[in-house]
């Protein structure tokens, strides 16, 4: 069985796409139960952030799971299968654990570095642990993913500066502001990235922080621990006639904010301009509203070309990480082909001793009138020929673990042992 990923991100898919394609928290238990329950699908974790959806799998056949996963990801979408190929990519064996190893180490992200997916990878694996789509290789794989991405950001620059799309968005307002001493900052939202926009804000001289949220008490508890205030969703409309910024991440599946209520929002704020960061994906704000007068709108395609100005200084990171990520995928090749012929060679082993203990009891009546120390000197003698008549064929099957030629020694085993 193979490693599979197939998935769009940001650099293969328009924003829109990207957007139909999100999967919801609320969402998520059941596509992985569909992906799951896939003729050709062993195992799955589903990672669907505002930068990518991504499928990893254990595939029984690598082109009928890919067919499996694509009509999944294409009835999401309400898409012919074909349109939605030109976005995907694909990835197999070495180079599916490559990618999601440099997933987790902040290199394929629109920001560079960013610190945000670790967590979001991790999140993914355990919700799919409980699920039980995850299992041994899946396991595996993502443990070594998460020890990746913290080798890179320990081991290396890759995360300095601005390295997380919450950072990016506060950066983005400043630049746009000038500053933002003195400002009035709404924050719809209160998962993560919105939490990290929050942390970001913390010294940048804002006169009044407000947060929003569907559910009022993670509002409220959020708001406490920034000293903000906590507001309901229904009271965005009066707020935001006089805000300074409005920074939005929720995982709301509709508009949040439309053209008509900003509109009437905006009525009266004169020159007083309006700076609006959405990074939701599905958006939360309605792009319509960029017509407004007075007031700027940024989204994910905006983030993307702001954060590839940064990319430079950090860029000079990149080979330092990509050395560390194929030393990881090096090991974790070792490590996977380890496990899988470890319970062949155990076999191996378990029917060699059977036999030969077989063979001792045989001949016990021969061996009945040696002494105690005889018997014990027959039996050592038994356990180093059986040890060294599999010595050579066991290591030789372990070194060549994963490779084409390992393959047909394994299989030779369970051929000429009845393994």
């Amino acid at each position: 069985m193979s490693i599979l990923t197939i998935g769009l991100n940001h650099a293969s898919a328009p924003l829109d796409l990207l957007e139909r394609l999100a999967i919801r928290d609320d969402d998520i238990d059941k596509v992985l139960h569909g992906l799951f329950q896939c003729d050709n699908v062993g195992e799955v974790v589903v990672l669907s952030t505002c930068n990518r959806t991504e499928v990893y799998a254990v595939a029984e056949r690598f082109h009928g799971a890919f067919d499996d996963i694509r009509n999944v990801l294409s009835d999401r979408v309400g898409l012919a299968d074909d349109a939605l190929v030109d976005h995907l990519y694909v990835y197999y064996d070495d180079e599916a654990v490559r990618h999601l190893f440099r997933v987790t180490s902040g290199l394929d992200s629109a920001v560079l570095g960013e610190s945000e997916i670790l967590g979001q990878v991790k999140t993914s694996w355990e919700i799919a642990r409980a699920n039980e789509t995850a299992a041994s290789t899946l396991n595996l794989l993502f443990r070594h993913a998460v020890e990746c991405g913290k080798r890179a950001r320990t081991e290396t620059g890759i995360g300095r500066n601005i390295a997380s799309v919450s950072q990016a968005a506060v950066a983005m307002a400043t630049e746009r502001l000038g500053t933002l001493d003195a400002t009035k900052i709404l924050v719809v939202g209160a998962g993560e990235m919105a939490t990290g926009m929050l942390e970001s804000l913390a010294g940048a001289g804002a006169a009044e922080l407000l947060i929003a949220n569907r559910t009022a008490q993670r509002a409220a508890d959020l708001a406490s621990r920034v000293g903000g205030r906590a507001i309901s969703l229904p009271d965005l409309g009066p707020e935001l006639a006089d805000v300074d910024v409005l920074l939005t991440s929720t995982g709301a599946t509709s508009i949040i904010v439309d053209h008509a209520g900003l509109a009437a929002a905006v009525e009266g704020r004169g020159d007083h301009p309006l700076v609006i960061v959405d990074v939701a994906v599905p958006r939360d704000v309605d792009p319509s509203v960029s017509d407004l007068p007075g007031v700027t709108l940024l989204d994910m395609d905006d983030l993307s070309e702001f954060a590839a100005v940064g990319r430079r200084e950090r860029g000079l990171e990149i080979a330092a990480v990509d050395t560390i990520v194929t030393a990881e995928v090096s090991r974790f090749a070792d490590v996977r082909s380890a496990r899988e012929v470890a319970p062949l060679v155990t076999s191996l082993r378990t029917e060699a001793e059977a036999i030969r203990r077989r063979e001792i009891e045989r001949a016990s009546f021969a061996l009945s009138e040696l002494s105690a120390e005889q018997l014990a000197s027959v039996e050592n003698m038994s356990q180093r020929l059986v040890a060294k008549l599999l010595h050579n064929p066991t290591i030789n099957v372990k070194d060549a673990a994963g490779t084409p030629r390992g393959d047909r020694l394994a299989d030779s085993l369970r051929d000429l042992f009845g393994l």
